[in-house]
């Protein structure tokens, strides 16, 4: 397909990116659109599985009859099927009377079944039967039915996994999985992707609320796009939005744009490993190290050690004394393997007053004094995330200490 052609499919269905993988998703759409394969969409939550079957749909010859989408999680087992295929009056308590179920409804059109790994066994079964002879049976009621519906299924569960562990059947399963389509993870995509997906969210929350765009500096971009989003696009817009509405401030004459920096970005960046918990903000106390701080001192340490036992090693084969070592050096101590990871520095052998966190800030401080300021560099020296340094120049900020 043309570039040109796939910009205009992006144009039309708002989607943003230059990715190979997400590329590679729109034209597999574009191409199975005129048949009437099923297809099955696999994907991350929030990856934006949504845009495929209305691309597909808007393509096939089904352009004309209704589109309509279902999340099948969202649906309780016990009414599932009667959504799905209808009911008949008296069929439950509450069926008050005839209902069209989503197949009828959908005929001769297309029909998206989003979170279809959440479907009960019983209704696979009926989904089955339509897929194989467009037939089915309103609860209720012993006619068969016929209707003429294009599937289009997604999901956000290995459904591999599911037919393995009984919880999805294999002949559906195989009946599904004829065109995949897969999208890929926002971590996944061309970098440059995540910050023209932020721009475009943070511009058109500013233009609903007139408020003054909000633009990052070439350190905060790196940030954000150094981010994981285990949330993916979805969690990005909230994120973008949530930024522009406590940073961004009415539109005035001669200022109708801010530029934030690392420090006020990371505020609103979801500690990885605290799931979906806001990072914290303020000044963390003394000796509450996160596993990450924690983890980089360690890792220094273990360097630090096998280059005091190369120096023993040359002292001791040289037949000097034990004074001959280096001064200044800490020495260390076997640990165990219920010992705290702190126990690698033997208290009493340190200098006066130095402490575990007080050593990874002097490793952060020297690391960016080498490297000019430039945290990525220094990041990768110590062998730890970009983040994990902004964290500490924001720490050392709040307490008024210059890095």
């Amino acid at each position: 397909m043309e570039m040109q052609d796939l910009q205009r499919i992006k144009n039309k269905f708002d989607i943003i990116g230059n990715d190979a993988g997400l590329n590679r998703a729109l034209e597999t759409a574009v191409a199975v659109a005129p048949t009437d394969l099923t297809v099955l969409i696999t994907g991350e939550s929030g990856v934006g599985k949504e845009n495929i079957p209305q691309i597909i749909h808007q393509f096939s010859r089904r352009k004309t009859g209704k589109y309509l989408a279902v999340n099948c999680g969202a649906i309780p087992e016990g009414t599932i099927n009667a959504e799905l295929f209808g009911h008949e009056k008296g069929a439950f308590t509450g069926a008050i009377g005839e209902r069209k179920g989503y197949f009828e409804e959908a005929n001769g059109g297309t029909l998206f079944l989003d979170e279809i790994g959440e479907l009960p066994r019983e209704t696979q079964a009926l989904l089955l039967r339509v897929l194989q002879n467009g037939e089915f049976m309103k609860v209720g009621s012993s006619k068969v039915e016929k209707t003429d519906v294009r599937l289009i299924a997604a999901t956000n569960v290995n459904l591999a996994y599911a037919v393995a562990t009984g919880k999805f059947r294999e002949d559906l399963y195989y009946r599904l999985t004829g065109i995949q389509i897969q999208m890929p993870a926002l971590r996944e995509r061309n970098k440059d992707d995540i910050y023209l997906l932020f721009r475009k969210f943070t511009s058109d929350f500013s233009e609903r609320y007139n408020l003054c765009k909000v633009s990052l500096s070439h350190d905060a971009i790196s940030l954000l796009t150094a981010y994981r989003w285990p949330g993916n696009i979805r969690q990005l817009k909230n994120v973008a939005e949530t930024v522009t509405a406590l940073e961004s401030r009415p539109v005035t004459p001669g200022s109708e744009r801010i530029e934030l920096g690392p420090a006020a970005l990371m505020r609103y960046l979801p500690d990885e490993k605290d799931s979906m918990l806001p990072a914290t903000t303020g000044p963390q106390p003394a000796g509450n190290m996160s596993d990450s701080d924690k983890q980089m001192i360690v890792k220094a340490i273990l360097d630090l050690k096998q280059e005091v036992d190369r120096l023993k090693e040359i002292v001791q084969a040289g037949g000097g004394a034990q004074s001959a070592m280096p001064a200044g050096l800490p020495h260390y101590v076997e640990m165990g393997p219920d010992e705290p990871e702190e126990q690698l520095l033997e208290p009493e052998a340190a200098p006066e007053g130095i402490s575990i966190r007080k050593m990874g800030d002097e490793l952060i401080e020297r690391a960016l004094a080498k490297h000019g300021g430039k945290v990525k560099a220094a990041a990768a020296e110590l062998g730890v995330s970009e983040r994990t340094i902004y964290r500490k120049l924001a720490e050392w900020k709040n307490n008024g200490k210059k890095a």
